[in-house]
């Protein structure tokens, strides 16, 4: 139990990390391009998607390392970073409402958004888990 506890805190920073680089971001987009995707991707939303996002890799990162032990880092790391490639293919495809001026811009405000989570996720990383550390799994 004290693993997951520890884990979910550490969902819950990169989470809150991914968030805030998230915002900043889209604020740093909206100034560079002036295109305003707010109907589209709001704060809220940012938050909520990076909270969720962020969640899910830890109770991924849980359950890869009560299955496979002290295996379970390089598996998991690469499943992460594939799976963060394959999620830009939704902003790519997504079809925007015909009265958003400029959404040929989107992608671009979305695209390096779906690598935050995992970049928050590996940030963390030596905060939560000390190198040559053994999480117990009981």
């Amino acid at each position: 139990m004290k693993m997951f506890r520890k884990i979910f805190f550490y969902g819950i920073a990169a989470g809150i990390l991914s968030a805030i680089a998230s915002v900043v971001y889209s604020r740093i987009h909206f100034f560079a391009t002036y295109a305003d995707f707010s109907r589209v991707l709001n704060n809220v939303t940012l938050v909520a998607i990076n909270l969720l996002a962020c969640m899910l890799i830890a109770i991924s990162y849980w359950a890869m390392r009560k299955w496979l032990k002290r295996k379970a880092e390089a598996p998991f790391n690469f499943a992460l970073t594939i799976l963060s490639f394959a999620s830009i293919m939704i902003p790519i495809t997504a079809n925007l409402p015909l009265d958003i001026p400029f959404p040929e811009l989107f992608p671009g405000l979305a695209v390096p958004m779906h690598f935050f989570p995992a970049l928050a996720w590996y940030t963390l990383r030596p905060v939560f888990i000390k190198e040559g550390s053994s999480l117990k799994l009981t």
